[in-house]
């Protein structure tokens, strides 16, 4: 089996860019939905004074996460926001006092086991960090840890623009190395596999380092086509393992996690500070000064694009993530995330969508899927409004990753196609176990 993928333009302007912390903003909106799975349960009120790291969203449910303050200040309200997909969520606004003072409470977590881990790991609130956003302590959370066969942490980072791993790759490989090494231990994990772009020099020198201080891990240094970074791809490309349909990586015996999540892990079993805030690149042709700064979880877009240095042109479309697979915010005043590793601010005519010709059934966009999908067909099924052929095609396999939209010399909007047929298979699938 040979996966397929496109050559995208690397556009890594910020790869040497050390990050800088911006200046602690006057408010801070925080929302409890940062994650898949359940919003977290507000437990503050208005008026409560908090500090950093004070737990303000406790996890409501399995496939939940812990939210915390990320800055030092008053509870100024609790309201519900409008998330940029759609939903509405409740969120926390803290005025900011600007003194950061620490909350109390704050220690490293006291980790015996495999289930010390999987508790410390939860209580901090992180989640994937490559932008995914699925609590990290539930996919730790591995019912039979010998099904383990490897670990495979994830640094490809292969979404133009964004370079926030590579820094943390760069500036935090101890970190990562404690990460790997507190895994080792506790879950018995016997290998781990850095799956990392070519595009990346520096950092593949760093992890090699690491390497070279455990036989338990080994660099695969991967071409440099995207997306390497989707789960299945990464699974196969360095383990020669396909993930069934529905299935999960830990069917074949691995299990994936990002490598900036691995090291906040390995941060946070040393200092026990929860996840506060987030590296971000900020690039696009609309921005001045591209660059990575460390962000306060909940600043506003508009404070972190004024922080990084202001805009040389209007922006026309604003994204949270690259431009493969980001999503296209409806406001500068969206907060920055727990899963949110750039923002990309684009002048008109990077935004502006080319003119849309009919399908001339060319077949790249076949041919370029990383699972074989026919966008095509997809989009003849969705039009007819056919669950059943949609079920046949296996649309819900396609990962959205764009590379169908961005081969395509009529400029379909293919993946967006695919993304609403999706719901056309939910509706069909759910009314057929109705009727049985």
């Amino acid at each position: 089996m040979k996966l397929h993928g496109i050559h995208v333009p690397h556009k890594k302007n910020t790869a040497d860019c050390t990050p800088q912390r911006l200046p602690v903003p006057a408010t801070v909106s925080i929302p409890m939905s940062m994650h898949i799975g359940k919003p977290a349960k507000v437990i503050v009120k208005r008026g409560d004074t908090v500090k950093v790291g004070q737990l303000i969203g406790e996890a409501d449910g399995f496939v939940s996460s812990n939210i915390h303050a990320s800055v030092s200040g008053k509870v100024l309200k609790i309201e519900d926001m409008t998330a940029s997909n759609g939903a509405k969520v409740s969120c926390v606004v803290i005025e900011s006092d600007g003194k950061q003072e620490l909350y109390e409470g704050i220690q490293p977590p006291v980790v015996e086991d495999f289930e010390g881990l999987v508790k410390a790991v939860k209580t901090s609130g992180v989640v994937g960090l490559g932008g995914a956003g699925f609590p990290s302590f539930v996919k730790l959370s591995v019912k039979d840890l010998s099904k383990i066969d490897a670990v495979v942490i994830n640094a490809a980072e292969c979404e133009p623009y964004i370079t926030s791993d590579t820094r943390t790759m760069l500036d935090k490989s101890e970190y990562v190395f404690k990460g790997i090494q507190a895994l080792k231990k506790y879950m018995g994990v016997k290998h781990f596999i850095i799956g990392i772009e070519a595009n990346k020099p520096k950092s593949i020198v760093e992890m090699k380092k690491l390497a070279d201080r455990d036989d338990a891990v080994d660099v695969h240094v991967l071409p440099s086509i995207y997306p390497q970074g989707g789960e299945k791809v990464l699974v196969f490309n360095t383990m020669k393992r396909v993930i069934p349909k529905g299935g999960l990586p830990i069917d074949v015996g691995a299990v994936v996690i990002n490598v900036t999540t691995l090291a906040f892990i390995g941060e946070y079993l040393e200092t026990g500070v929860p996840l506060i805030e987030k590296c971000v690149t900020v690039d696009g042709s609309a921005v001045k000064e591209p660059k990575n700064v460390f962000a306060p979880i909940g600043m506003a877009i508009q404070d972190v694009i004024e922080g990084a240095g202001g805009l040389k042109s209007e922006a026309a479309k604003i994204l949270y993530g690259g431009p493969m697979m980001g999503l296209a915010v409806p406001s500068a005043n969206e907060p920055i995330l727990k899963n949110t590793n750039a923002i990309i601010v684009m002048d008109e005519k990077e935004a502006t969508l080319p003119k849309t010709t009919p399908c001339i059934n060319c077949g790249a966009c076949l041919t370029h899927c990383p699972f074989r999908l026919d966008p095509r067909a997809i989009a003849r099924a969705y039009q007819a409004g056919s669950g059943e052929d949609l079920e046949k095609l296996c649309v819900d396999l396609c990962m959205e990753c764009g590379c169908c939209s961005y081969v395509c010399p009529a400029n379909r909007p293919l993946v967006q196609t695919n993304k609403l047929a999706k719901g056309v298979l939910r509706n069909y699938l759910a009314a057929k176990k109705e009727a049985k």
